[in-house]
Parts: C-alpha cells; sequence; structure tokens
C-alpha cells in the first residue's frame, strides 16, 4: 500500500505493479488465474498458484485489459482497462543480421552453451535464441528487442507428491538468504533499494518460477544475481529456523499456555481455504488429476503442512533445484552475451543431475465415466443457506498436450461461450435465476492437459441438479446450431486486437512471454510455438471464411466436451459449523501434542520459541546487509518523468492530449462530475455503470449492442473515480468513461459511446436484478479474500468524505445495500428505474466534463472532429444542483464477522489534523516501515501472510493492515510501537540510500502509453503539478534520518486516535473484546 500511497500523491498511475495488487484487483488476476493466491499489494511478496489457471490465449486477453463490461474498481485511483476488440496493426516482417547473430554465437560457444534454434518473432518484434548448457543440459531462452523493461527468470519443475506444501514453503524459504547475501531476507533489501519494475515468485501445481525485472541495466544484473545465488545456493536447506518461519513450527510462549501453529505458508493457506471459490477451485482439479501430481495440493493443505519435516524440505530442494532441472529466460534490449556470461558463473558449478527424468509430470488417464463428488465449505450462519451452494462441472479435455491450433480454437471457443455478458453459457446461466455469478475457469491450459470448468454459485440444494441439466443442455444446443456470426467476429477481433496490441498493463511485456513460453517448454514442447501467434490465428480466420464458423467450433464442443466421459461435477454445501469444528481439530491435535511432551520438552520448546523470535527480530550485521549489490544514489536522475501533455478546449470543454507512440491505437477517457447526483443515487452508480454497458437501447439488445463494442472497438469501461484532494474539504468525484480503438475506428468509438451514454434504456429488469446478485457475490467473495480492502475502506469512510463515498460502492456499506435492493428490484422497479435515468440526467453535461487523449500527434489530430461531434449532443449543464457529500462512519472500533481461519486488522488516523506539513521524505518513510518493522513484526515473527502501511498524501490518512493474519490485539500492539521504533532507529547511509533509491522506483514505475496518458489525466485532475512532483522528488532525495524521527511524531497520533477495523473470526473478536472490554463494536458480514 506505500506504493498506492505514491500513486495517488506523485504517480497517480492507473496501473500499479501485480505484486502491489491485492486480490480482488484491478488486473483481473482471478479470471486470468496464473496465481490463486497474491500476496499482498505493498508486501510486494511472493505469488502462490494452485489449480486456478487459465487458458494461456485469455490470460494474454486479460492481461491486456478488463472485460467490457468490467466489474466496477473500488480502488480510488487504480484502475486496469477495458476489453479489447477491433481490427489491429500488421507486425512489419525484420531478418536476423547474420554478423549480429555470429558474434553472439561465438560468445556462447566460448562460455559452454550450445545454440540448439534461433527465430525471430515478428510477433514481438523479438530475435530468440535457445541455448544448451554443455555441462549440465540447463536450457536458456535469450530473447532480444529494444524493451528497456528487461526481465529474467527461472523456472524449475518441482511436482509434489503431497499436500504438505513443498514447492510453496520452499518458494518462499530460498529467497531468505543465501551463501553470498548470507541475511535474513535479501528480497526484502531489494526492495528496499532497487529500481525493480516487477520482483516476486510462483508457485504452480508442477513448477515454480522466480522472475525479475527492471529497466536499469545495473539494477537488472544485480537482481539477476541475487536470484540465481538464492535459487541454487540457499541458506533454507541449513537453516532449521527458516524453514520453521516460513512453512511452520509449535509455538509456545510459557509451559501454561496452549500450544499453536505458526507459519507464513501456513496461515496463508489458511485463508486460501476459507474462501469458498478457492476450496472449489482444488477440490475440481484433485478430482479430474486423482493419479498424478496435480491431485494434491502444492500450495499445501493447513491439516496436512504440519506433517512436512525438514529433511522432506532439503530433499526436495537438493532434488529438483538443478540447473538440468532449469528453464532460464532473459528478455529485453541488454547484451546476450552478457546474460550467458552471468549464467556461466552458476551453472558451470553443477555437473548434469538426473533430475529432468525425475521432475517429469506423467499424464492423467482419461476416466470411462463420469464422477460426481460432494464437499463442504465453511459459512456465516446469517441467511439462507440452502441458497448458498457451489456447483461446476469440469472437464479433462485429452489425455495428452494439444497441437497449437486446436489451443488456439478451444480458446476462442471459451471466449465465445463465456468471455463477454453476452456469450450464450454464461448468459443462459446467469438469467437462469438458478444462480447469482459463474464459477469455473472456461479453458484452462496451463497444466500438461487442458481442462474446461464452468458453473454456479448461490445455488437453491433443489436446482443444483438443474443446474447441471441446463450446462449439459445448453452446450448440446450450441454444437447443433452454432453461434451467432455477428458474435463469432467479435470474438476474433476481441482476441486479435488483444494479441496485437500485447498490452499487459504493469506487468512486464517480457515476463507475460516468459509464463506463455513456459508452459509448453515446461514438458520439453517447443518454446517458440507460444510466442507465434500469427500464423495458427490466420489459418483460423481462413478457416472460418471457408467452412464456416459452426463447421468450427461445433466439432470441438462434440468432441472434447459432449462426449467426453472424463467429467467431474463439483457440488460445494455450505457448513455453519465447518469452520469451528477445523478449528477445534487442529486444537485437539495440539492438546494431544502437549499432552505428550514433558515438563523439560516444554520449556525446550518455549525456549526455542523465544529463540526463533529474537532471531525474527535482531536486524542483519551491517556487512551481511552491505552484500546485497545496490545502485548509488548517482544512478538516479534528479528530475521528474513528465509525460507529454497538451491542455487544450473543444466545443468549451477542457481536453488533455497525449502525443505519445501507441502503435496506431487511440486511447480515450471522457470524465463526467459526479457533485450533481443525488447523495441517496450515490449507491446505484456501479450498477448504472454496469447497466449502460449491458442493457440494451430501442433498436438493439444488449447482446447486439456488446457484440457492437466488441467489433467496433478495442473495449468501452464505466466506472466510479473517487479521492481527496490536498489542500480541499471536498472530494473529486467523478464516472469515467474509458475506450480504446484503432484510430481508423475512432469515429466509431466515439458514436458508440455516445449511442450508451444517451440511449440505452433502463428497462430490463430481470438484467437488472442478475447485476445485484453478481454485484452481491462478488463483494461477498471480497470480503473472504480481501479483507484488508474491506477494513481499510471502512476506515477511510470514518476519517474523509471520499472514502466515505468509495465505501457506499464498494465497503461493508455497499453489500449490505445490495442485500436489501435484491427485494427492492421486484417491489419498486419503477422507483429504481427512474433512479437511474435521474443519474444519467445529473451525469452527462459539458459543465465539469474533461476528455482525455492519448495516442499518435496524426491520430489526436484526426480525432478532434469526433470529439466535438460527441461533445455537441451533451446539455450545456446539469439539471440538478451541485450536492454535498460531506458525509461519515460512525468512528467507532469495528470488528466485521466473517467465517474464517485468519484475520486483516487495520488501523488509520488522519495525520494531517495532528499539524503534519507533507513532506517528500514521507514516501520513504513509509516504504520502509513496510519493508522493516511491520515485515518483521506482522509477518516473520508474527505469522501473518503480510503486515504493511499506506500514507494517502491526499486525505492524510494513514493506515497500518495485515493479511491473512492469525493475530488480532498483537497486531495493533505491533502498529502502537511504529513512532519508538523510528525514534530508536539506528540507520546508516546505506540504509537510507536504499530506502531513497527504492521510493524513486516506485515513483519511477515503468508504464505503457495508455497508462501514461491516464497518469497524466489523475494528476490532472487531483491538481498534482509538475512543480509539486519536482519538489516532492528533490525532497525524496534529500531525506535524512532526522526526517524519520520527525515522523514518529507525526503518526504517534494514531496510537492514540486511531480507528480500528478488523475482519476476522467470531472466536478471535470475542476473545478481543473479552480481553479488551467493549474495545469492538460487532458487525456480522457473512
Amino acid at each position: 500500500m506505500e506504493r498506492v500511497a505514491l500513486l495517488r500523491s506523485l504517480s497517480c498511475s492507473s496501473s500499479a505493479r501485480i505484486r502491489l495488487l491485492s486480490p480482488s484487483s484491478s488486473l483481473s488476476l482471478h479470471r486470468r488465474r496464473i496465481p490463486s493466491s497474491i500476496d499482498h499489494p505493498s508486501l510486494h511478496r511472493r505469488f502462490h498458484t494452485t489449480s486456478l489457471r487459465r487458458s494461456s490465449l485469455r490470460r494474454h486477453f486479460r492481461l491486456s485489459s478488463l472485460s467490457a463490461s468490467a466489474s466496477p474498481p473500488w480502488h480510488r485511483l487504480s484502475r486496469s482497462f477495458s476489453s479489447p476488440a477491433a481490427k489491429a496493426v500488421a507486425t512489419p516482417s525484420a531478418h536476423v543480421s547474420p554478423e549480429f547473430s555470429g558474434a553472439h554465437d561465438d560468445a556462447a560457444e566460448k562460455l559452454g552453451f550450445d545454440k540448439v534454434s534461433e527465430e525471430f518473432i515478428g510477433e514481438c518484434k523479438s530475435r530468440a535464441v535457445l541455448y544448451k548448457h554443455r555441462k549440465t543440459g540447463a536450457e536458456v531462452m535469450s530473447v532480444s528487442n529494444d524493451d528497456e523493461n528487461k526481465v529474467f527468470g527461472i523456472v524449475f519443475r518441482t511436482p509434489p507428491k503431497d499436500s504438505t506444501g513443498i514447492p510453496h514453503i520452499l518458494e518462499h524459504s530460498v529467497l531468505c538468504g543465501s551463501r553470498k547475501y548470507p541475511l535474513k531476507e535479501p528480497f526484502v533489501e531489494l526492495l528496499k533499494g532497487s529500481l525493480n519494475t516487477f520482483l516476486n515468485a510462483f508457485t504452480y501445481p508442477d513448477r515454480t518460477c522466480y522472475p525479475v525485472a527492471s529497466t536499469n541495466n545495473k539494477d537488472f544484473y544485480n537482481l539477476v544475481d541475487v536470484y540465481l545465488d538464492a535459487v541454487f545456493f540457499p541458506k533454507c536447506v541449513e537453516d532449521f529456523q527458516t524453514f520453521q518461519q516460513e512453512g511452520w513450527h509449535y509455538e509456545l510462549n510459557d509451559a501454561s499456555e496452549e500450544i499453536s501453529y505458526k507459519g507464513v505458508v501456513f496461515n496463508e493457506m489458511k485463508g486460501v481455504y476459507s474462501q469458498p471459490d478457492n476450496i472449489l477451485g482444488r477440490s475440481s482439479q484433485q478430482a479430474l488429476f486423482p493419479d498424478n501430481t496435480y491431485g494434491v495440493d502444492s500450495g499445501g493443505d493447513p491439516k496436512v503442512i504440519p506433517m512436512l519435516t525438514f529433511e522432506e524440505f532439503k530433499e526436495f530442494h537438493r532434488k529438483y533445484y538443478h540447473p538440468s532441472n532449469a528453464r532460464i529466460w532473459f528478455y529485453g534490449d541488454d547484451d546476450p552475451s552478457e546474460r550467458l556470461r552471468i549464467l556461466s558463473e552458476y551453472l558451470d558449478m553443477f555437473d548434469e543431475s538426473p533430475a529432468p527424468n525425475e521432475s517429469k509430470i506423467e499424464p492423467q488417464k482419461l476416466f470411462t465415466e463420469p464422477i460426481r463428488i460432494i464437499e463442504k465449505y465453511p459459512a456465516g450462519e446469517g441467511g439462507d443457506l440452502k441458497k448458498k451452494h457451489m456447483v461446476c462441472v469440469n472437464w479433462l479435455l485429452s489425455d495428452k498436450p494439444l497441437d497449437v491450433e486446436s489451443e488456439l480454437a478451444l480458446g476462442f471457443l471459451d471466449h465465445l461461450l463465456l468471455g463477454t455478458p453476452a456469450s450464450p453459457l454464461r448468459r443462459v446461466l446467469l438469467e437462469s435465476g438458478l444462480g447469482e455469478a459463474i464459477v469455473g475457469g472456461g479453458i484452462e491450459d496451463e497444466l500438461l492437459q487442458p481442462q474446461f470448468s464452468v458453473g454456479l454459485k448461490g445455488v437453491s440444494e433443489d436446482d443444483i441438479q438443474k443446474v447441471e441439466e441446463l450446462i449439459m443442455s445448453n452446450l448440446q444446443k450450441l454444437a447443433e446450431e452454432g453461434f451467432d456470426p455477428e458474435a463469432v467476429e467479435a470474438s476474433l477481433n476481441t482476441i486479435e486486437f488483444s494479441l496485437r496490441e500485447n498490452n499487459t498493463g504493469s506487468f512486464p511485456r517480457g515476463l507475460s512471454l516468459m509464463l506463455r513460453s513456459v508452459g509448453k517448454w515446461i514438458y520439453d514442447l517447443d518454446p517458440f510455438v507460444p510466442l507465434k501467434y500469427e500464423k495458427p490465428l490466420m489459418a483460423l480466420k481462413a478457416r472460418i471464411v471457408e467452412e464456416g464458423p459452426k463447421a468450427v467450433f461445433c466439432p470441438l464442443i462434440e468432441k472434447f466436451v459432449l462426449n467426453n466421459p472424463h467429467r467431474v461435477t463439483v457440488e460445494m454445501q455450505p457448513d455453519p459449523m465447518k469452520a469451528s469444528q477445523d478449528e477445534t481439530a487442529e486444537r485437539e491435535i495440539l492438546e494431544k501434542v502437549k499432552a505428550s511432551m514433558t515438563e523439560e520438552d516444554l520449556a525446550e520448546l518455549a525456549r526455542a520459541t523465544k529463540e526463533l523470535r529474537l532471531k525474527q527480530e535482531t536486524p542483519d550485521p551491517p556487512e551481511a546487509l552491505r552484500s546485497v549489490p545496490s545502485l548509488s544514489l548517482n544512478d538516479i536522475p534528479k528530475k521528474s518523468i513528465q509525460i507529454p501533455t497538451e491542455v487544450g478546449d473543444i466545443n468549451g470543454v477542457r481536453t488533455l492530449q497525449h502525443d505519445l507512440f501507441t502503435n496506431d491505437v487511440l486511447y480515450t477517457e471522457i470524465v463526467f462530475d459526479m457533485t450533481h447526483l443525488k447523495p441517496e443515487l450515490l449507491q446505484l452508480v456501479p450498477l448504472f455503470c454496469q447497466s449502460l454497458l449491458e442493457m440494451g437501447t430501442k433498436d438493439m439488445d444488449f447482446v447486439q449492442l456488446n457484440q457492437l463494442i466488441g467489433r467496433k472497438t478495442g473495449g468501452i469501461s464505466i466506472y466510479p473515480f473517487t479521492s481527496s484532494v490536498r489542500g480541499k474539504l471536498d472530494p473529486t468525484s467523478h464516472v469515467i468513461v474509458r475506450g480504446k480503438s484503432m484510430s481508423a475506428r475512432a469515429e466509431d468509438l466515439f458514436n458508440l459511446v455516445n449511442r450508451i451514454l444517451h440511449d440505452v434504456q433502463f428497462t430490463d429488469q430481470q438484467r437488472f436484478k442478475q447485476f445485484v446478485s453478481q454485484s452481491k457475490a462478488r463483494m461477498e467473495n471480497r470480503l473472504r479474500g480481501s479483507g484488508h480492502g474491506i477494513a481499510a475502506a471502512r476506515m477511510d469512510a470514518k476519517l474523509n468524505a471520499a472514502g466515505w463515498i468509495a465505501e457506499q460502492m464498494g465497503g461493508i456499506s455497499y453489500l449490505e445495500f445490495l442485500r436489501s435492493l435484491e427485494e427492492k428490484v421486484e417491489q419498486d422497479w419503477a422507483v429504481i428505474s427512474s433512479s437511474l435515468e435521474e443519474i444519467r440526467k445529473s451525469l452527462l453535461s459539458k459543465k465539469g466534463c474533461l476528455v482525455n487523449l492519448t495516442a499518435g500527434g496524426k491520430t489526436l489530430t484526426n480525432t478532434e472532429k469526433f470529439v466535438s461531434k460527441f461533445l455537441d449532443l451533451l446539455p450545456p449543464t446539469s439539471p440538478t444542483e451541485s450536492a454535498s457529500f460531506n458525509a461519515r462512519i460512525s468512528p467507532v472500533n469495528e470488528a466485521i464477522i466473517i467465517p474464517t481461519q485468519v484475520n486483516y486488522v487495520g488501523k488509520a488516523s488522519n495525520i494531517y489534523e495532528t499539524g503534519y506539513q507533507l513532506h517528500g521524505s514521507a514516501y520513504v518513510i513509509s516504504k520502509y516501515i513496510g519493508n522493516t518493522w511491520l515485515w518483521d513484526r506482522v509477518r516473520v515473527s508474527g505469522g501473518a501472510y503480510g503486515g504493511f502501511c499506506d500514507f494517502d498524501t491526499h486525505s492524510g490518512v494513514f493506515s497500518y493492515l495485515s493479511y491473512r493474519d492469525p493475530n488480532l490485539l498483537k497486531t495493533l500492539d505491533v502498529y502502537d510501537g511504529t513512532a519508538n521504533f523510528l525514534r530508536e532507529l539506528d540507520l546508516d547511509n546505506d540504509g537510507l540510500t536504499k530506502a531513497i533509491i527504492g521510493t524513486i522506483g516506485d515513483v519511477d514505475s515503468y508504464q505503457l502509453p495508455d497508462a501514461k496518458g491516464y497518469t497524466s489525466m489523475l494528476r490532472y485532475l487531483l491538481g498534482v503539478t509538475e512543480e509539486e512532483r519536482q519538489k516532492r522528488r528533490e525532497e525524496i532525495l534529500s531525506t535524512s534520518v532526522n526526517d524519520f524521527k520527525a515522523f514518529a511524531d507525526a503518526i504517534e497520533a494514531i496510537k492514540e486516535k486511531g480507528v480500528v477495523v478488523a475482519v476476522a473470526s467470531s472466536d478471535d473478536v470475542a476473545s478481543a473484546n473479552k480481553d479488551r472490554p467493549n474495545f469492538f463494536e460487532v458487525k456480522q458480514a457473512l
């Protein structure tokens, strides 16, 4: 969250780095399904991915942008993009220079590498060479181009045999010190003092990836060296305490107390196993693959993790973390020979190993008949549990990997079936009224064998069979009748636009390509093939033209789904007792463990607990810290990065134009002022935005409208935005319409936006009821998986007007509104429909409107006439008066109760109210607090998956938050100790320099052209000038130790006056209120 604060004030970037996104955040990871759980935002910590994967085609599509109808964003300043569609740019051909190639071949030969193959990949304008290290057999993909955002990754095949979570725990542990970097966590030191644009790690069901990225050459090679040393020579295989910290251990502070389990991964997975969607995903995968490695959980089952021994942990590293079992990736504009030189220093230390044979993934044989399983998930006691069932139908599509043509065709079929609100399978399920929201990931092809999954949640117990029958009958109908030609055209254009635009947001393009390539390479298939979509795409389009879409897609449904007996139906039943039963079972196990111990054993355990905590809380010695390579302040540019911005006027409306190379794509935002909206209509705004894109007009139903967007544009999204403005009492609140198209389609884009805004009719009562149900299900899922976001929103709502507005549209208040609205849709539809129309009239006017355009200069000039025509159709002013949103929620400490095994704990206050004046050093100090004090006390010794802080420099709210936290009051005590930590801090020049450099890395985050234009627009809306940005930069660069001491006084007020919000279990809240009577006001949420 430090990163979010920086974006709020200096950069205001629309796309925060992937490791900075919360699990429900704006990159739509849960749809893309690479990682199943993401370390929290400002933790910058490692991903873990088990069982939740995605079609590589749709994964790329999701990275490029969000769904056209996209769910509304609740991060006030963070937003990704809309869905793609439309004609796209041709990629120019190129060739590899023989001289260039020859020089690097000679260098490779001398360094011990043989060239296996070499190709120019026109799709990404890159020269790619596959090498094999002669001594070890390690394979290296070296991709060279002019992208300054360089990427390195090393991937090991790591198939587990049980659910003890070895791959996941090892992924955490290898980054806790190594041979050359013998400190507790070099990973965290890199976060403090690196300009990285990506730094993380992922655990898949069968492989573990360690990627880094940076635009600075020196910084990039520093990151590469630390990661190579970490994976090949980690301290953790000799350090039992690292295994205990990251994996699991018994904790006992005193012989008279109860023993408990602690461990970062243990608590992370407790959080994962508290979320129904995650339980469903894991159950589906394990049932589909009962006979191979996918039948267990590589992330770890909390019931099984404590069975893992240190010896098994060490042996897993010895066996699989070897160059012979590695796939290594380089990408970017650095020297290809230098890449191999760095690698050779490590690889030459090893001999060849049998690991590639031992790690080979065996395919799952196909079933001869379908099966059905029933699982339970933890549910709250409130509400009608009979309507909280989930059902998902899953198929394993093949007994071996598919060829690229079949995979591409299935990817298009997946988009046709489920990819948009107008897709027939998605639509029929949601319109059936049998459930609240879609579950299942559609086509998932990132493992050895592809799968297809789809179902519903929020299903009545009596309707389970009906859902399954509806899925089968609809697929049968589509196999017989085919798809609407306009739907096929829209899907083709949507996916082709996405592939060619290659807009991965803040996720490095090189990393997106790496994950795509590794998805085949890891199974000993050709790593070049996944990068080359042009020929198979043209062949597929030609087939569709020649044979017709029915002949192409319908046989796929018949072959892979309808006539496929390898089908698993998973039913999930809500169980209000499951969470407490699991806790009781765990407690009984621990009681038996304690009962089996002698007094000497207990004394030894208490001593070991104390020793581990002492190690965790003792800083690394200066000489160890100095071992981690870092940049100097001389490597840092003194001037802020500026985005070309021309402020102008078209028909009396302010415009911002950004002349940037966008590969012939036009990006636009049209911003409408929300201050004329009546406060009582505020909570309808997110549903209003969805209705604009998912209801029809007089002459088009919503399916036709959705298809038109897909055929003519690169996607359109509409969402609310609100933020405090520093120095002003009133917040800034807007509705933003965001779209993109090829420059030749600019007129179509603005015409479509005009039709959506003016012509959509709010008359479809049943569709609106679906929107309410979907939004409610989404919010309930967010409560379980992103409780820290809910807590942060609630605290903001208690402290400032912008926070109150955002919480009304995306917090607990919004969930309560949705629950009451479900009944009102049936009773008061005329009133609701009229209210939606009133919102439209309040918003649509030239007054307060802003148009933002990002494209090349010629496109900007040509687009002005279309903007002018669009603006001419807007009323000059709003018919309603400006309204005041100066409201707050009561500032009491609040506990929001959900069925969970872990907690999310927040505390916040407005430090501007103490008299604190913003200084650039606050960015450095906030980041430092998160990466040291909170990391060490909340995560490392506290056992939470994460602890972090956020300083919203616009409102003055400084927040502490924890993520998947086994503690509650203990975490609050850590927050309250922050000021003393700063006062007692002994920070040397090296540590201070690293803190400054890491902060500049956040401020100067890498952005693609659309994000630059969006960033500039947000700065304009928030009144952040270039002069202020330069001033803050200079203050950051001149930060001193005295600034840390002074900041302690500012945040001391949070200890005394801060408001607390926790999303937690009922048992933990009851215990807290027992220890501190009436500390929490309790609100039952689930």
